[in-house]
């Protein structure tokens, strides 16, 4: 009988999933015990959070190194935690540069290592694929495209669909969401979503609120941003400009994606999930020089963006660093807002990103092996 289960999710999206399995593990098996690293979403489902995500948010070569001392410190008590309270099975959520040295250890202590949204592999450090076939036990991709990867070499996957379709949906109609956020019905509305990271908010959010600035300036559009529950809104709200207003979206960020008439959003799981509902968007994102050159230097597709790459093509516009501007921002969101035929188009296209998504199930097809291989330890 599994009892103990620890789930390692080091981000926001990570910590979204995790929740999904939280629940149906202990709807599965009442009273069992999940702990490990997560953050409010896996504790509200019943987690015990020994070390949270906000720990941990930051990313890229550069940030890790300037981060490092705690980087070790967290795996130095994760690791204590395996040896001490001795979990029947480890579910790692993606965050594969702690996660695979952190599999490690969980393998030498015997323990069954399970990987759910493994590393993309397919964009860059394939040797990775060699690693994951020593270190664990079986993979949960999410994209049908990945199963196959995996197969070829050797390790145990399955295909469970993405778990983000189990989330997805609105709680109001879009008429009562704008009354509730004070803006008129007959108003343009341009969502921003420019992460959960506070180094992703530094480097985009104020081109972002710039771009903004543009469009209301000169289409009268209503701004409104999704703030990532992880940073909450008094982080953002110093960045807002005077001249312009600006909603923050608190707990509502898919009624903003499904309501907004044009989003920009930053690079990341948003994208999917603004793609799901058909809203049009563009793709942004910005880090530090040397970050970037290391990434495109190792990153072997087309395209950044995570809808763009389920799609098979750019379906999506991007501005990346220094094509990040507030004029080229606006132009892009400004014919989406304003040009019918554009949206309608993008539209169209964003409804094969939905397909490929798959249904809902995600959760318990993964909570089922986790059981089975527990049981089987």
């Amino acid at each position: 009988m599994v009892r103990r289960v620890m789930i390692i999710a080091g981000e926001a999206s990570g910590d979204l999933h995790g929740a999904g399995i939280v629940r149906e593990l202990l709807r599965r098996v009442p009273g069992i015990d999940v702990f490990g690293m997560g953050g409010e979403k896996m504790r509200h489902e019943g987690a015990d959070i020994l070390v949270h995500i906000n720990d941990m948010a930051f990313m890229g070569v550069v940030e890790v190194v300037r981060n490092l001392r705690t980087v070790m410190r967290v795996a130095k008590r994760l690791k204590a935690v395996v040896r001490d309270r001795r979990p029947d099975v480890v579910l790692l959520i993606d965050y594969p540069g702690f996660n695979l040295r952190f599999a490690r250890a969980v393998r030498s202590a015997g323990i069954p290592v399970l990987y759910y949204i493994g590393p993309q592999v397919w964009a860059w450090h394939r040797n990775r694929v060699h690693t994951m076939r020593r270190l664990v036990n079986k993979m949960f991709v999410i994209f049908p495209f990945e199963e196959e990867i995996y197969r070829r070499a050797g390790v145990p996957v399955e295909f469970v669909g993405h778990p983000l379709v189990e989330h997805m949906g609105v709680s109001c109609s879009r008429d009562e969401f704008l009354q509730r956020e004070g803006m008129d019905a007959g108003t343009k509305v341009l969502g921003l979503f420019p992460g959960s990271r506070a180094q992703e908010i530094e480097h985009i959010f104020p081109v972002m609120l710039d771009a903004a600035r543009l469009l209301y300036r000169s289409m009268g559009v209503r701004v409104a941003v999704g703030v990532a529950p992880n940073l909450g809104a008094a982080f953002l709200r110093r960045y807002l400009p005077a001249d312009v207003p600006v909603t923050l979206v608190e707990h509502a960020t898919y009624d903003l994606m499904a309501y907004a008439d044009a989003a920009v959003v930053t690079s990341g799981t948003a994208t999917l999930e603004t793609a799901w509902f058909g809203t049009p968007f563009l793709v942004v994102y910005r880090t530090s020089h040397l970050t970037f050159a290391i990434g495109r230097a190792l990153v072997r597709v087309p395209a950044i963006g995570l809808v763009n790459i389920v799609a098979g093509t750019k379906i999506v516009p991007e501005l990346l660093q220094s094509e990040l501007t507030a004029a080229r921002v606006a132009g892009i969101a400004g014919r989406l807002l304003g040009n019918a035929g554009a949206a309608a188009s993008m539209r169209k296209d964003l409804s094969i990103v939905r397909e490929r998504l798959g249904g809902p199930g995600a959760s318990a097809r993964v909570v089922a092996s986790i059981l089975a291989y527990g049981e089987a330890a």
